[in-house]
């Protein structure tokens, strides 16, 4: 999938970034950045795609990627429609191998941390006392300047390092072309699209408008690009969906297959044993829920 370069100012006397997006709702496109990312959802509720994950978002939400891995971040429509309470804000940080010297990830103390950031190359969604501690340290941070962030910041990196409480998001087999071409705005729009309405049936000549190309000539486009066709994609991510749900003990399989776009079980059923190569029941026992 192509996606847009999208680079967030740095202050010159800063070694990383340090940013918070504040608004009514997340503008980001589906993009990607050379620098390591951790994103923590202060308030705000909507969907979140990296690589090819997609998966819900809401306060407390925090996720790191490595370079080069594409994601978005979309608000729900009573965000976008300017319907809600409270905007939509975030904390964002994000730092380049070497911001700390040429060296820094190849010293002794750093292995831990290093094998996590091998790990980030598919998004990892942090979980429990791990993401409390950080979330605590990345809300100080706004206020802290120089070495103070600076701590912090290694402070995370420890805490990062001894935990395993963290889901893995993007496939082992997430296959990463960035290269950012006219398709750009194209495939920003194509993604925003299907992740707002996947879970609604979404036809070859709709998605084609919203690409402002034939029906013909997306199909083309898009296996080009996904190696997919239009409808292997789209179940790919509603079935990446219904793992999500497949871990909550409050859906049984048939509102998650209705949830995730389904009109009949026995579909779901097809769909989600042909991609997964299990049923919907036998990978929600592997969950132990």
């Amino acid at each position: 999938m192509k996606a847009v370069e999208w680079r967030l100012p740095q202050e010159i006397d800063k070694s990383f970034i340090l940013f918070e997006e504040k608004g009514t709702y997340f503008v980001y496109p589906w993009h990607y950045h050379p620098e390591y990312e951790l994103v923590l959802i202060t308030k705000s509720t909507g969907r979140r795609m990296v690589g090819d994950h997609i998966g819900y978002f809401q306060e407390g939400d925090l996720v790191l990627m490595g370079p080069a891995l594409p994601h978005v971040w979309v608000n729900d429509d009573v965000y976008v429609k300017g319907e809600a309470s409270t905007p939509a804000e975030a904390i964002v940080v994000q730092f380049v191998p070497e911001f700390l010297g040429q060296h820094f990830l190849n010293i002794p103390e750093i292995e831990p941390f290093r094998k996590i950031l091998l790990k980030s190359k598919r998004g990892l969604a942090i979980r429990g006392k791990a993401c409390k501690m950080i979330t605590s340290l990345m809300i100080k941070m706004r206020g802290q300047n120089g070495l103070q962030r600076l701590a912090s910041l290694l402070t995370i990196f420890d805490i990062l390092s001894g935990t395993r409480d963290y889901e893995l998001l993007a496939s082992p087999t997430y296959e990463q072309s960035i290269q950012a071409t006219d398709y750009s705005d194209r495939f920003s729009k194509i993604t925003d699209y299907i992740m707002r309405n996947f879970n609604n049936d979404i036809a070859l000549h709709e998605i084609a408008g919203v690409a402002n190309m034939g029906v013909t000539a997306f199909c083309n486009f898009f296996k080009q690009h996904h190696k997919a066709t239009f409808v292997e994609y789209l179940n790919i991510v509603r079935i990446g969906h219904a793992c999500k749900l497949l871990g909550e003990k409050n859906f049984n399989v048939v509102e998650i297959a209705y949830e995730c776009g389904y009109n009949t079980l026995a579909n779901f059923n097809r769909q989600f044993k042909k991609i997964k190569s299990m049923t919907p029941s036998e990978y929600r026992k592997t969950l132990h829920v």
